[in-house]
């Protein structure tokens, strides 16, 4: 089967076109550099190399975006600095808090390019006017999990998911990415995210070059800090950009959206699985491992009475089997004019306890912030929806 073939930024002439916020500006972000492109660029303008790694500690550990606090910078550099970069590129038009301390925030990006028309990324519906993300923090005794964004809208279209309704507007650059971590570690009360999982908005490994360049930038000492087996890619299943994630030098956590263990319910719902059969993921999968060395996690969500039968939890487990893999069960998160149902407790329990008989390590992922629709599933950028 053929796979949308910008998945792998195989032509980066597409992918730079559909950039959110990449162009027009004037003046690039500072979320958007490594140490070493950094220190490149202000050694071009004239300025001492120190500057560089003086800037990321003001916006990593200081937490400072303002150039005139930067106080151990000559007023100078400063200047130069403040025509040449940007720091924050995106407002913040809606805060929410859970009940359960789940945040959420919609970030408008401002203007941003149309993608090309002959784009394989499958884009559906009109542009949106509002160019705008959704990004969660979710709490827990041990750890502050930031879920991310990686592209406005999203390419593929699943049934029972808010995120892509309306279809694909572009990507998030890698800055724009990082930025949405840093504003979550600003929060009050978070001081520091400790876990990223990319299971936001859009299909990270449709925008493989923002999102690796991100997790650099995540991970680095000089950037947030974070651990590499403390973030993890989710994506819907593209075989080739699972292999070429394998030679990823950086050892993040892989999540496959399954969520069907046979391919013709699959492909009823998610649209993208027609490119892709169950056997050719899970051989990309076998890859990662024997790459890798690092197992997999199978996400799955119960669709009440759709994928929720015994008889999908014993092909789940005889798949989970064939290779090193957990399965992480998600119970649907309703969705306002989406025709799916939760599933009971009870089909949960027993739909997991099958599982267990066949010796499949599977957890029950607990639903937050479902009152300020950030559960799985529910993010979607309208404002009119939340």
């Amino acid at each position: 089967m053929t796979e949308p073939h910008d998945a792998l930024d195989a032509d980066a002439s597409i992918d730079a076109s559909i950039d959110v916020g990449r162009r027009g500006t004037g003046r690039t972000s500072l979320f958007e550099f490594d140490l070493a492109s950094l220190v490149g660029e202000i050694e071009a303008m004239g300025l001492p190399r120190r500057t560089a790694p003086q800037l990321l500690k003001w916006i990593y550990e200081k937490g400072v975006v303002d150039f005139e606090h930067m106080t151990d910078l000559s007023k100078n550099a400063r200047a130069q600095i403040a025509a040449r970069f940007s720091t924050l590129q995106g407002a913040v038009v809606r805060h929410q808090i859970a009940t359960d301390d789940t945040q959420k925030l919609l970030i408008e990006w401002g203007e941003i390019e149309a993608p090309p028309a002959e784009s394989a990324l499958r884009i559906t519906g009109a542009m949106r006017s509002e160019k705008q993300t959704e990004t969660v923090m979710i709490p827990t005794e041990d750890r502050k999990t930031a879920c991310v964004s990686s592209q406005v809208g999203c390419p593929v279209g699943c049934k029972f998911c808010a995120s892509g309704i309306g279809g694909l507007d572009g990507n998030l650059t890698a800055g724009r990415i990082v930025e949405q971590v840093w504003r979550m570690s600003r929060l009050d009360g978070v001081n520091r995210i400790s876990n990223v999982v990319f299971m936001g908005m859009g299909e990270p490994l449709a925008n493989f070059n923002n999102v690796t360049q991100a997790i650099r930038i995540l991970n680095a000492a000089w950037g947030m800090g974070i651990g590499a087996r403390k973030i993890t890619v989710s994506t819907v299943g593209l075989p080739a950009a699972i292999r070429k994630l394998c030679t990823f030098d950086i050892p993040v956590t892989l999540a496959l959206s399954l969520h069907a263990p046979f391919d013709e319910l699959r492909r009823k719902i998610i649209p993208w699985a027609e490119y892709s059969t169950i056997a050719e993921l899970l051989d990309a999968c076998q890859e990662w491992f024997r790459k890798t060395g690092r197992e997999i996690t199978l996400e799955y969500i119960l669709l009440g009475g759709v994928n929720d039968r015994a008889e999908h939890a014993e092909e789940l487990a005889r798949l989970a089997r064939s290779m090193r893999a957990n399965v992480n069960l998600i119970r649907y998160n309703e969705v306002r004019g989406m025709p799916f149902l939760r599933p009971t407790n009870d089909d949960v329990h027993v739909f997991q306890e099958i599982l267990r008989e066949r010796a499949v390590n599977s957890h029950i992922r607990a639903s937050r912030g479902r009152d300020i629709a950030a559960a799985c599933g529910q993010l979607r950028h309208e404002a009119r929806t939340l």
